[in-house]
């Protein structure tokens, strides 16, 4: 018998988007509001994360030049054909979307909600670009609009985080998210599994540490080898220090990963696709859904669900 929503293993994302809007459908539209990134200007550093290349994520209709009204005009059309009675969350998603002075910023927020069909805001950024006064605006909007910001963590091991170059440390991440949580703010964590270095037991111990802090979504991404990139070219001088899992290794190292995981944590996502074109390598071959698919097999098989050997303190 096919698995429900209600009977997945795992806590997942369309059930929480029905839950905070039992009214209607929602769908997010990404956004590219033409921020940069402290990693990049050299306020933190110059170059960006080692495995950046915001390319991966933006979709075509995020070209800077056009504005937020007009990238989700033409988002919410693409949609809107299919589905005209949906709604919509503005995602901010490409660089560090709370980089700016609190006008900028709250110009281009309230530009995104003046559209009579969005319903909230997602906002992505890094957990060492939060302000205080950005953060009790966001408190204040979030009181009439529904509103979540993403934090990219990518690992919880601060020797991973500088050999990433990400700029910021664990510390920064928990601060982060704790203060956004306390401001009322439903919280996301990013996490790349499988960045060099790390041993399995290493991202594991990811999964009991982000259950202590109060996030309320997580997105999992594989490590991607992407063109262009720092990365790409530590991998072609010493391939030796990575590990570039197969699609079955892939899958069970997440299922061992959620079973640790606190089971009221929404599962977004579990891997991420890179355009073809940008993508060296691992190359599965697979959309997310059938990933998803494969994945509830195996957990099938091994009798697994989230939260199984979650140990709460």
């Amino acid at each position: 018998m096919p698995m429900t929503a209600e009977t997945l293993p795992y806590t997942d994302y369309g059930s929480y988007l029905r839950r905070c809007f039992p009214d209607c459908k929602v769908q997010k539209i990404s956004l590219h509001a033409g921020f940069s990134c402290p990693n990049r200007d050299g306020t933190k550093g110059v170059g960006g994360c080692t495995y950046c290349n915001n390319r991966t994520f933006s979709p075509d209709y995020c070209l800077t030049g056009k504005s937020i009204t007009e990238q989700l005009r033409e988002g919410i059309a693409f949609f809107a054909r299919k589905y005209p009675e949906m709604k919509y969350l503005a995602y901010f998603q490409s660089y560090t979307n709370t980089y700016g002075t609190l006008e900028h910023l709250t110009a281009l927020y309230e530009e995104a909600l003046h559209h009579r069909d969005v319903k909230g805001l997602i906002i992505g950024t890094r957990p060492d670009c939060m302000p205080q006064p950005l953060l009790d605006y966001l408190s204040h909007t979030a009181q009439k609009h529904y509103v979540m910001v993403e934090y990219g963590v990518e690992s919880t091991d601060d020797a991973t985080l500088v050999r990433i170059n990400r700029g910021h440390t664990y510390a920064d991440a928990a601060d982060a998210i704790r203060r956004t949580a306390a401001a009322g703010i439903p919280v996301g964590a990013h996490l790349i599994l499988g960045l060099p270095a790390e041993s399995r037991e290493q991202m594991l111990r990811h999964a009991d540490r982000l259950s202590e802090l109060p996030i309320t979504s997580l997105k999992l991404h594989q490590l991607q080898l992407i063109r262009h990139t720092r990365m790409a070219q530590e991998y072609a001088q010493t391939p030796q220090d990575f590990h570039l899992y197969t699609v079955d290794e892939y899958i069970d190292l997440v299922i061992d990963f959620i079973e640790r995981l606190r089971p009221d944590i929404v599962v977004e996502r579990f891997v991420s696709q890179s355009p073809d074109e940008l993508l060296i390598t691992p190359r599965w071959g697979l959309k997310n859904h059938e990933f998803t698919a494969r994945l509830l097999r195996r957990m099938r098989e091994r009798g697994s669900r989230q939260g199984r050997l979650f140990v709460g303190r």
